[in-house]
């Protein structure tokens, strides 16, 4: 059976380990079929694909566009892209542009309530200052004692309507779909789960989606829980989606699961790498 992990991160972005080591870290938890996903983000690419390459496991070329729709933030990932495709290279250095000024802001609204030096504090656990995001600052915030985990730092501080969250405006749904489709990838829409939509709201994101040559959901990640799950299964099958599954790793204990340990996909769903391998 076919253990694909097709959502993670390296240091490339926000993760704790080297696109190398999650290679590693990846087949020793028995995946097959594995992507790096790094947050608008190629750079990793090359590495992971030799090292899971020597380790034996097939691998597709990833990546997590930040998207903002309807005035929030929602995750694209782009399957099987072609890493040397300049237009999506393009698309997405525009996308990275503006991080450090938005981690500075975050910077200065965490100063306002007392937490003084969050910026420079986040920038040690960033090896390139222009990729530096909320994860870093939690992260910070976590070693300092502010909060018992990431996740906990997200529901305080840093989550839509806290008092560190500030705003960013990504890319267009639009453009980051042309920029995957056109480095030849397959678009998933990544943990909807995650987002604070309503179902009329939902709907509209699934319906701009599918018109935008969209056909895949992630519908087992370890950003869902078990109901989760079951929710987004039903998802697939009402709008046709193929489903995708992956462990959105980004450090040993921060997230609900490791790589390749997710529970599989429900049967009648057709997976995404079944049109991709």
């Amino acid at each position: 059976m076919m253990n694909a992990d097709l959502h993670c991160h390296s240091t490339v972005s926000d993760g704790h380990l080297a696109p190398a080591e999650v290679a590693a870290r990846a087949h020793a938890g028995g995946v097959t079929l594995w992507s790096l996903t790094d947050h608008d983000q190629l750079g990793g690419q090359r590495e992971a694909r030799e090292a899971a390459q020597a380790l034996g496991m097939a691998y597709l070329d990833g990546v997590e566009i930040s998207v903002t729709w309807a005035g929030r933030t929602v995750h694209i990932v782009g399957l099987n892209v072609d890493a040397e495709n300049q237009a999506l290279i393009d698309g997405l250095a525009a996308t990275r542009s503006g991080r450090q000024a938005r981690g500075e802001a975050i910077g200065e609204a965490l100063a306002e309530i007392g937490i003084q030096g969050a910026y420079e504090g986040a920038l040690h656990y960033v090896n390139d200052p222009a990729m530096i995001s909320r994860t870093h600052f939690a992260r910070y915030l976590v070693d300092k004692g502010y909060a018992e985990s990431t996740s906990d730092v997200f529901s305080k501080y840093l989550g839509d309507g806290k008092p560190g969250y500030v705003g960013h405006r990504w890319s267009k749904l639009a453009d980051a779909m042309k920029w995957i489709k056109g480095a030849g990838g397959e678009a998933v829409i990544a943990h909807p789960g995650r987002y604070d939509f309503s179902p009329v709201e939902f709907a509209a994101f699934f319906d701009e989606f599918i018109q935008l040559g969209g056909r895949a959901i992630e519908v087992v990640t370890g950003s869902h829980t078990p109901d989760q799950y079951r929710e987004y299964a039903e998802v697939a099958r009402r709008y046709g989606f193929l489903a995708s599954r992956g462990s959105d790793f980004h450090a040993a204990g921060e997230g609900r699961i490791d790589l390749g340990q997710l529970p599989p996909l429900p049967a009648d769903l057709k997976p995404v790498w079944e049109c991709l391998v």
